[in-house]
């Protein structure tokens, strides 16, 4: 009996022993799944702390329309009604201001004009009997919905009302088949479009006054900041070409040439919030009717202009680059054209965060386009001979062609920008110190 014993205790052991492993590598892969998870949290608060407001700000005004089920007496006025006040503010409430205005009104101005029509609808369908009220019903049912769906692919129906046809459709639909059963239909549209609003003010209200996140503002940050970033990138990008690369360098290891790429897909962003942004009440020097079209034009100019710089990046790490002579013979003029350039979209983009018009940028703008006549000087006059190979060639001259269409592209933003500012107003600041003009080591030439 004890060998027996003894032989059960060893097999436990060793099933122990076989399976602990695996067991505790599944812990240990748990564990560190939930710090990845914390620390993402934690990296989200950093990157924004208007994200910890947001969602303080959302449970605030969940736990306020709460209490309709909480506090009796506003139970009994409006009962199980009460639970789409709680439904409007899950749904509602959004990150910006003007997101959350925007979703507000196109639910509240739904729910009112649906209500009164699937009251409408109702009244008509009782005219024609018990046994025609569904057959009525179904069809004010089937038309609303289709017409309704079909305006929804209208793009500029989608980009500020699809919402609100989406509720309209809802509404429309749950009041009509619910008074079919129920006689007391307007006491449940009554009931319905009370709690929306009331849940849809709570979010607007909150939303504004705590803490406020305007998205006219974050758009207007966002175009400033992109075409900081373009200008950090040309500003840096003749010493970076022009200079011989080091072993091992990658474009890695300088990451102030990385930051225009965040540029080439902003476009979704900037309509969102320009979007939002005309929801949203004057606020500090935002006017209701600003011209958000404007800062989308230049969003797109940026873009344009970040496209070149992509090209020209491709050509700091390229396996194919033409020797040092051959480019010694342009760099100076190339390099001039590209900080000449970084420095204008830098006034540029100082100039809309500070809502100042941007004389120097103009001054940067002609000194590049100086260098431009040279270089297209230079290209004509030929910067090889007969001997050299055209794949050594043909680099130099496509990244100085690059950066004559960037100077194209920074004109063309200029110009946008000095449309906004005349729009806005712009407080116009002279300039105490104005930039010299540089000098190219190049003939001026036919320089009006």
């Amino acid at each position: 009996m004890d060998l027996e014993c003894a032989s059960q205790e060893t097999v436990k052991q060793g099933l122990l022993a076989r399976g602990w492993p695996p067991i505790k590598g599944f812990s240990k892969h748990v564990k560190t799944k939930v710090l990845e998870f914390f620390s993402l949290l934690i990296k989200l608060g950093q990157d924004d702390p208007r994200r910890v407001v947001h969602s303080l700000k959302a449970g605030l005004a969940l736990t306020l329309v709460s209490l309709f089920y909480y506090y009796q007496p506003l139970y009994k006025s409006f009962g199980v009604s009460a639970m789409w006040a709680v439904i409007t503010v899950v749904v509602v409430f959004e990150f910006s201001v003007g997101a959350t205005l925007g979703k507000g009104v196109n639910r509240g101005l739904a729910t009112l004009l649906a209500g009164g029509l699937a009251v409408g609808a109702h009244q008509l369908a009782n005219l024609s009997g018990r046994i025609g009220e569904p057959i009525v019903l179904g069809i004010f049912v089937f038309l609303q919905a289709a017409v309704s769906t079909f305006v929804r692919f209208c793009p500029q129906i989608k980009a500020r009302y699809d919402y609100g046809l989406l509720i309209f459709i809802l509404t429309f639909s749950l009041i009509s088949i619910s008074g079919f059963r129920d006689d007391e239909v307007l006491e449940l549209v009554h009931k319905r479009l009370l709690t929306v609003l009331i849940g849809g003010s709570t979010c607007v209200i909150i939303s504004v006054l705590v803490f406020p996140v305007w998205a006219g503002q974050d758009l207007h940050n966002l175009i400033a900041s992109n075409m900081e970033k373009l200008g950090i990138f040309l500003e840096g990008f003749g010493d970076e070409y022009f200079k011989m690369p080091e072993d091992g360098e990658s474009e890695e290891d300088r990451p102030f040439l990385q930051g225009y790429k965040s540029v080439l897909d902003s476009k979704t962003i900037e309509d969102a919030l320009a979007n939002f942004a005309r929801w949203e009440p004057r606020h500090g020097r935002f006017q209701f009717r600003h011209p958000w079209k404007q800062y989308l034009k230049i969003g797109a100019l940026t873009r344009k202009c970040a496209s070149r710089i992509e090209s020209l990046n491709g050509h700091l790490y390229a396996d194919i680059q033409a020797k040092r002579e051959i480019r010694s013979k342009i760099q100076e003029t190339c390099t001039t054209i590209s900080m000449e350039s970084g420095k204008a979209l830098k006034e540029l983009s100082m100039a809309i965060k500070t809502m100042v018009k941007p004389f120097a940028a103009d001054i940067h703008i002609e000194n590049s386009k100086s260098s431009v006549k040279n270089l297209d000087t230079l290209l004509k006059s030929g910067l090889w001979d007969d001997e050299t190979d055209l794949l050594e060639v043909v680099p130099v001259a496509t990244v100085a062609s690059l950066l004559i269409d960037v100077v194209t592209c920074t004109a063309e933003i200029a110009e946008s920008v000095n449309e906004l500012a005349t729009m806005l107003k712009f407080e116009v600041v002279e300039p105490t110190v104005s930039p010299e003009k540089p000098e190219t080591g190049q003939p001026k030439i036919g320089i009006s």
